[in-house]
């Protein structure tokens, strides 16, 4: 970083991301550099680690970069995935966006008889909890 930054025409653009979000982490085992990356859930995790089942760990990263021959500029750019990614650590609860996110899906639902039995009852008591007199009313109606 050093040689690298002054000749870059952004370098204080650079710097100041560096020093607010920018992470160079050693660690000592597989299952802490699983839980550390997994807590932070980054928008881009390059890890210089040649070991594929190592990635099974890795549930919370929008885009992984695996090994020297895979910089992020790649999947930025060319490799693939696209440079819409989850970031601020919300690849805790979503992913990059995909072929998914451009199609239209349906719920269906169909409950014989015997289960709307079961579950009139649990459905009546919830909806009595949030207030909603016709819905728990509705439940109890398909439980007889």
């Amino acid at each position: 970083m050093k040689k690298l930054l002054p000749r870059m025409s952004r370098k204080k653009i650079i710097m100041e991301s560096i020093k607010n979000r920018g992470l160079f982490i050693k660690t000592n085992s597989d299952s802490e550099t699983a839980n550390i990356v997994n807590t932070i859930a980054p928008e881009h995790l390059e890890l210089m680690y040649h070991d594929k089942k190592f990635l099974k760990q890795i549930r919370n990263a929008g885009a992984i970069f695996l090994g020297e021959n895979s910089p992020e500029v790649f999947g930025d750019y060319c490799a693939g995935p696209n440079h819409v990614l989850p970031t601020s650590g919300s690849a805790r609860f979503s992913s990059p966006l995909g072929v998914y996110d451009f199609l239209k899906r349906s719920s269906v639902i169909n409950i014989s008889k015997k289960d709307a039995n079961v579950l009139s009852k649990i459905s009546s008591v919830l909806a009595d909890a949030e207030g909603l007199q016709a819905h728990s009313l509705s439940a109890k109606n398909r439980g007889k």
